[in-house]
């Protein structure tokens, strides 16, 4: 009888033991490696929709020092500048909105929120727009992923270029039409970008890896 006890108590701690194991690997997992991020608008439309839930690779920005990429698509903190969603502020004046010239600098600070954009310029590419497109370099990318962006929603074309400082990334919404993003508040650096989106994972009908 008493080995019987004996062998119910092991059971029972090795339970409570695999399942404390269990949920701590789960919490170090999204802590430092895979973060789950739901979509809260348009922006990145018809990329991302509205209510699509996304896993984010943390663990290859943040410990292994990978650096974003043009055509990435990442989670990240954007600068003050973006907080007002009615009014975006530039941290450079005569730049950003109802300019010629896409914003350059940053506010000095970053915001508490989380946003989600393409990567469209890193450290010492000249950026401008037409008709919504990309010049990187002096030359027109390939943005098939782009949505059309429509001139009387403004911010479709930004014709002189500004170059992305170091340490930093270019960020746009691939709704170039209905998204706040680098052109109105300016680059982001990359110790602000929280990591990679690698997969949809919800709703089933759009699961899909790499954006």
């Amino acid at each position: 009888m008493n080995a019987l006890r004996q062998a119910r108590r092991s059971t029972v701690f090795e339970t409570v033991f695999l399942l404390a194991v269990a949920v701590g690997l789960a919490i170090t997992l999204q802590a430092y490696a895979v973060k789950p991020y739901k979509i809260p608008s348009g922006s990145m439309e018809p990329t991302l929709q509205v209510g699509d839930r996304v896993l984010v690779d943390r663990f290859s920005h943040r410990i292994l020092g990978d650096e974003p990429k043009v055509g990435d698509v990442v989670v990240f903190h954007p600068p003050h500048g973006a907080d007002d969603a009615a009014s975006p502020h530039c941290g450079a004046a005569g730049q950003g909105e109802g300019t010629p010239t896409p914003c350059s600098r940053p506010t000095a600070t970053r915001s508490s929120q989380s946003f989600i954009k393409r990567v469209v310029g890193v450290a010492g590419d000249r950026v401008a727009l037409q008709n919504g497109h990309v010049i990187r370099n002096g030359k027109p990318t390939s943005e098939p992923f782009a949505a059309p962006c429509d001139p009387g929603t403004g911010g479709c074309d930004f014709p002189n270029a500004i170059t992305v400082p170091r340490g930093s990334v270019y960020l746009l919404g691939d709704n170039r039409g209905n998204s706040d993003d680098s052109r109105f508040w300016g680059p982001v650096p990359d110790g602000w970008v929280v990591g990679k989106a690698v997969a949809t994972y919800w709703p089933p009908s759009r699961i899909s890896g790499g954006k």
